[in-house]
């Protein structure tokens, strides 16, 4: 194995693509389904939404943890999707696959916020569509909170994706110790 991990080992940038693309779908698709439990417990109790906004304001501090700890969750549980994808399909070196999903993440927010400041905000597709996890402010409001926010973020991602591929190249570990270690089965099918 020692040979295949130095052949075949290192990052490989199309497996962390592929998991960060996973990492997105998943993140979209929790995103989606906290909103959609919302809007059941908000019908359930029969509240309109001026209820609902004055209760949240009335509570904005615990709204407002529950709120972060909902989106590191969401981010958490995307990212290591993503890095489990990406581990899986490299078999190798899982944990800089997980690196990887995260760079890719990076690399996508680096371009998305570049063509933002080019073509303006009325062409920010992302903002646009609300199916991103976003911490509801504008860039013209940045303080020591927000940037220490986006540092917590950031690492709860690069932790999810990280572990996520370590559990994805465990899979091929335990598939490696199978395939040395015959079963009975093995030695009925040679009589």
């Amino acid at each position: 194995m020692a040979r295949q991990k130095e052949r075949f080992g290192g990052i490989k940038v199309g497996s962390a693509f592929f998991g960060w693309l996973a990492a997105t779908g998943m993140a979209v698709l929790l995103t989606a389904l906290v909103a959609a439990a919302g809007t059941a417990v908000g019908l359930a109790n029969n509240t309109d939404v001026n209820q609902a906004v004055n209760q949240a304001a009335q509570n904005s501090g615990t709204v407002g943890l529950v709120g972060i700890i909902v989106l590191l969750v969401i981010l958490f549980l995307s990212y290591y999707c993503g890095g489990y994808v990406a581990g899986r399909m490299a078999r190798f070196n899982g944990a800089r696959q997980g690196l990887m999903v995260w760079v890719w993440a990076l690399i996508a927010a680096i371009v998305v916020a570049i063509l933002g400041l080019v073509a303006g905000q009325q062409f920010n597709v992302l903002a646009n569509l609300n199916s991103f996890p976003r911490i509801p402010i504008n860039e013209g409001q940045l303080t020591t909170t927000s940037i220490i926010a986006a540092v917590v973020v950031a690492v709860v991602a690069l932790i999810g994706a990280v572990l996520g591929g370590l559990a994805g190249m465990r899979f091929h570990r335990k598939v490696d110790r199978a395939g040395f270690t015959p079963d009975s089965e093995f030695y009925d099918d040679e009589e």
